[in-house]
């Protein structure tokens, strides 16, 4: 193998572990229910539970949050980082690493006297 064609699949892996890597993290653009419930301005002036009852969506938004922790959602947005981490041991033996997105990280090569 050339450099050019080894420098081709470095490239191809980083694709795919960044790839890999964002698809494995949680969507987080679907809290405006939040938002709305929170800029209320009834929320401040009836009870907690009366102000869940003003916003269905929130609430079952909440619920459903919580059955899912439950379930065993939380360990996804802990993936990312055990998938890297897992990655940079085998990367060490090339002399690489990677953040937490999948990009990788060329270490200079170690001087050899």
């Amino acid at each position: 193998m050339n450099s050019l064609e080894q420098a081709e699949d470095l490239k191809a892996f980083e694709r795919r572990l960044t790839e890999y890597v964002s698809c494995l993290q949680p969507a987080t653009g679907r809290w405006r229910s939040a938002w709305n419930w929170l800029i209320d301005p009834d929320t401040q002036k009836v009870s907690f539970f009366s102000s869940l009852w003003n916003h269905p969506f929130f609430t079952l938004s909440c619920i459903t949050l919580i059955a899912l922790f439950f379930a065993g959602i939380h360990k996804r947005v802990v993936a990312p980082s055990i998938i890297a981490a897992r990655c940079r041991t085998v990367l060490a033996e090339y002399n690489m690493s990677c953040d937490d997105t999948g990009k990788l990280i060329l270490k200079p090569r170690p001087n050899i006297q």
